[in-house]
């Protein structure tokens, strides 16, 4: 276990205390523990690169962690009403296609490289930022974010499912593309 791996299983065991405080109704700690998950995948990233430490274990929980954490405060965000549930199943849905998508290829013994595709990385960046918008204010006794006179979370939230659904058509587009290799897609 190198120290870039050590950050990022910390960030996974982080998951379940920020979900029990949003669910508990403590958006103040669990912006905070958000924030600190997001400041570790920065740090983890830049020590494993400033040290050559990266490993093919820290290729795969890089991922899992952000989809654990992104997912998780979702579905806990959706569940006490602060993201729409539609929203929040274009998400879920849309990781869970990635995760089956990238199961079947290794089943299908397809050597997979985790790199995220940019439309991904852009998709990432918006759901981060709409759930610091929406555990900020409601977890810090803060005012609505405003952007040019109207209200930034409405915004990030039509942001967020454009993204996600541009990111899943384009993971379809390139697992077809891997399919195709094996026979799998016409």
């Amino acid at each position: 276990m190198s120290i870039p791996n050590i950050i990022t299983f910390g960030r996974i065991l982080v998951v379940p205390v920020a979900v029990y405080f949003i669910l508990a109704g403590e958006l103040g700690v669990a912006f905070w523990l958000f924030v600190g998950a997001g400041v570790s995948d920065a740090v983890d990233g830049a020590v494993a690169r400033m040290f050559r430490a990266r490993t093919v274990l820290g290729a795969y929980l890089d991922p899992i962690a952000d989809k654990a954490l992104l997912v998780s405060v979702y579905v806990s965000l959706g569940h006490i009403g602060v993201l729409p549930l539609w929203l929040v199943i274009l998400v879920v849905f849309r990781d869970l296609m990635i995760v089956g998508g990238v199961m079947l290829l290794y089943t299908l013994k397809e050597s997979l490289a985790m790199q995220p595709l940019y439309v991904s990385k852009i998709n990432t960046a918006v759901q981060l930022a709409l759930a610091a918008a929406v555990l900020a204010p409601a977890g810090l006794g803060l005012p609505d974010f405003h952007l040019f006179g109207r209200e930034l979370v409405p915004l990030l939230i039509w942001l967020c499912a454009g993204t996600t659904v541009l990111s899943g058509l384009a993971y379809v587009y390139r697992g077809g593309l891997l399919f195709s290799r094996h026979g799998g897609v016409p």
